[in-house]
């Protein structure tokens, strides 16, 4: 075993002995086993005292196995000798990457992405892939100090997981996986919640020093409050600008997101991703009164429309259509889907769209539909159709 790897086994059993450890990651897996891709390791409380939790993560199903420390050490040295070119082992001391390549390995440190470490139940990692301990979580008002999770912030926490779930099987099936530099930018940040777990869940997947999350908000206050926060949880990679989506200078995005952005502001935030070639688009679409404002009912359909409710929920259809269309036009492949369930919130449609990496072949059909579309209900302008058509 190379030098860099033995180091890194006893750097884990020195966290282990000092009961350091966080997590460890083992990825970039080039082995013979073609259902397998990642593995996750945690230390985790079960009702037979500490364990070291294993998560298996395969192409089409996930597994777990629990060992005591001396196991997952002798585990974590043979997955470094059968397939994983990569591992990343955070402690409360430092994190530690080793990268193996054909003819040797290497280790880098870097400063600890977290400040404690717990035992967590295990049963929290069937049901949660965002850990509840982290500190941006106590820092926003989700969890208290106890990593419980307040009865208030309950919606925002399942909306916060069913992001990080989406985000993961868009990355995990996209070509970003080896990229040596991720570069992510949340339009429309808000308060920082997404943008927060989109930066702890990247970080688990790639060196922290090649991994930049930017948060674009365009209230300064909420700004501050966010670049606070990065800089007590030591989130090196992660700041937040103050900026409109429309000023900001987006370049050599790799994954834009674009959640809440009000009415055409949604159309700035995916007219910067076409126009930075963003590998991968998401966005959950706020408002859409440009369209509701212009629509006039089809002949067919005027007995329909003429309920207020319908009316609103015609125009949301057709906005999000037209824009799954535009995207299309522009080379990329989208589905729209429910979010999270209406109870946790009612802005819960998402539409993401993944960089094919040529202009779709049909695309002049696609245009004359979505011309169509918007002669059919009277629609004479859309921004997004605007702004790719002007460029």
């Amino acid at each position: 075993m190379d030098e860099p790897v033995q180091q890194f086994v006893a750097e884990l059993l020195q966290c282990l002995k000092k009961r350091t450890l966080v997590k460890l990651t083992l990825g970039n897996y080039k082995g013979d086993d073609a259902s397998l891709q990642k593995i996750l390791v945690r230390p985790v409380e079960t009702k037979k005292g500490s364990r070291i939790l294993f998560q298996y993560r395969g192409r089409t199903s996930d597994r777990v196995q629990n060992f005591d420390a001396a196991e997952a050490v002798s585990q974590i040295k043979d997955h470094l000798r059968s397939g994983f070119r990569s591992a990343h082992l955070f402690t409360t001391e430092k994190d530690l990457q080793l990268t193996i390549g054909k003819r040797s390995a290497k280790i880098t440190a870097a400063r600890p992405t977290f400040i404690t470490a717990k035992l967590l139940p295990h049963d929290r990692e069937k049901n949660y892939l965002v850990d509840r301990h982290a500190y941006y979580l106590k820092a926003l008002g989700i969890t208290a100090d106890s990593g419980k999770i307040r009865n208030e912030a309950r919606d925002k926490w399942k909306q916060i997981n069913k992001f990080v779930e989406i985000l993961r099987g868009l990355y995990e099936s996209s070509n970003l996986k080896d990229k040596p530099l991720l570069k992510v930018v949340d339009m429309g940040s808000g308060k920082g919640y997404l943008t927060f777990a989109a930066y702890d869940f990247f970080g688990t997947q790639t060196s922290s020093s090649a991994l930049s999350v930017i948060g674009v908000e365009s209230r300064p206050y909420l700004v501050e409050l966010c670049n606070q926060i990065a800089r007590a949880g030591r989130y090196d990679g992660l700041k937040f600008v103050p900026a409109s989506i429309a000023d900001f200078e987006a370049n050599n995005i790799d994954i834009l997101i674009a959640l809440h952005a009000c009415d055409t502001a949604t159309d700035d935030a995916l007219h910067k991703g076409i126009s930075a070639h963003a590998s991968i688009i998401i966005a959950a679409p706020c408002c859409h009164h440009e369209i509701k404002a212009q629509m006039k009912s089809p002949e067919l359909l005027a007995g329909i429309l003429k309920h207020p409710v319908m009316r609103e929920r015609t125009a949301e259809t057709i906005t999000d259509g037209i824009r799954s269309l535009l995207l299309e036009r522009e080379g990329y492949k989208t589905k729209i889907f429910e979010f999270v369930a209406t109870e946790h919130t009612p802005k819960n449609n998402m539409l993401v769209a993944i960089r094919s990496g040529s202009t779709a072949k049909d695309a002049a059909e696609i245009g004359r539909e979505i011309e169509s579309v918007m002669r059919e209900f009277g629609i004479e302008r859309q921004r997004l159709f605007d702004l790719l058509n002007d460029g």
